[in-house]
């Protein structure tokens, strides 16, 4: 298996990398957020000694319902993310929904994401790979992990081998997710490192009708398993008012619980690997 090492801005990524976390609100609210969140994140990073890339959507283009805020656009959001990333020094990390956003956003940000629920858009998983930014791909939950291969064979065939997937749980019946753990190894054994999703696997889509509810409360069991299970980084949304967010506000993570989790993770990270070697 080839395995590919590359970085996302300062942050190493790899099968055999550093743990790493990709963090932040699920949509820009407003820069005064934004900043007040990176570097909340600066501080954590430090403290619990891990790479740390700053997420957030300028655009959230599947909300459950048509009155539902999806943020200040592309243009206006891709200022805020460069402002993130000049003011913090932090990597940033956005979702691009259609083909046209992913060159404009590779001018700024340091990896693009792709959605679950776009993860075989062709046209768009292209798009992002001839832009030579790393892509981190969610898993769509109605694919199982090894029909990623397929995802994967696309980027690669634009020329690009900075992939990241991640897991993100799995439909299992109506406004309910579950995680499979053993998906972590399958997926790694595409040759590329995978994240898991610690608080959209919260997540239990349309169960409040016109807004997805969620139990933030079970993110950092499933973070401490995936990290148990050999995943190479966690993706985990947070906020410092979680029940104000504009979105995900059931499932979103208050940031005071990072640290104190991230350091358990890195405890368990560092005893997997030793087990590895």
């Amino acid at each position: 298996m080839n395995k590919v090492n590359f970085k996302v801005g300062d942050v190493e990524i790899g099968l055999d990398g550093p743990l790493f976390v990709m963090a932040g609100p699920c949509v820009i609210e407003s820069k005064d957020i934004c900043l007040d969140i990176a570097n909340r994140l600066v501080d954590i990073g430090q403290k619990a000694n891990v790479g740390m890339i700053f997420k957030a959507s300028f655009d959230k283009a599947n909300r459950s319902s048509i009155s539902s805020f999806r943020g200040p656009g592309l243009e206006k959001g891709l200022e805020i993310l460069a402002a993130v990333r000049r003011i913090t020094g932090l990597p940033v990390m956005t979702d691009v929904h259609e083909p046209a956003q992913a060159a404009v956003a590779a001018e700024v940000v340091d990896c693009l994401q792709v959605p679950a629920f776009l993860c075989r858009q062709t046209d768009l998983l292209c798009a992002c790979g001839r832009t030579g930014k790393p892509v981190n791909i969610k898993k769509g939950q109605f694919l199982s992990p090894a029909e990623m291969k397929n995802v994967v064979e696309k980027i690669r065939a634009c020329g690009n081998e900075k992939i990241i997937l991640t897991e993100r749980g799995t439909f299992f019946g109506y406004n309910r997710l579950v995680n499979d753990m053993t998906s972590i190894e399958t997926m790694k054994k595409l040759g590329h490192p995978v994240v898991f999703d610690a608080t959209h696997s919260t997540q239990q889509p349309g169960g409040l009708g016109n807004a997805s509810a969620g139990r933030r409360e079970m993110a950092p069991i499933l973070a401490r398993a995936a990290i148990a299970a050999g995943a190479n980084g966690l993706f985990i949304e947070v906020h410092t008012e979680p029940e104000k967010a504009k979105s995900d506000a059931g499932c979103i993570m208050p940031i005071d619980w990072l640290e104190d989790l991230l350091k358990v993770c890195k405890e368990i990270f560092e005893i997997v690997r030793g087990c590895q070697s």
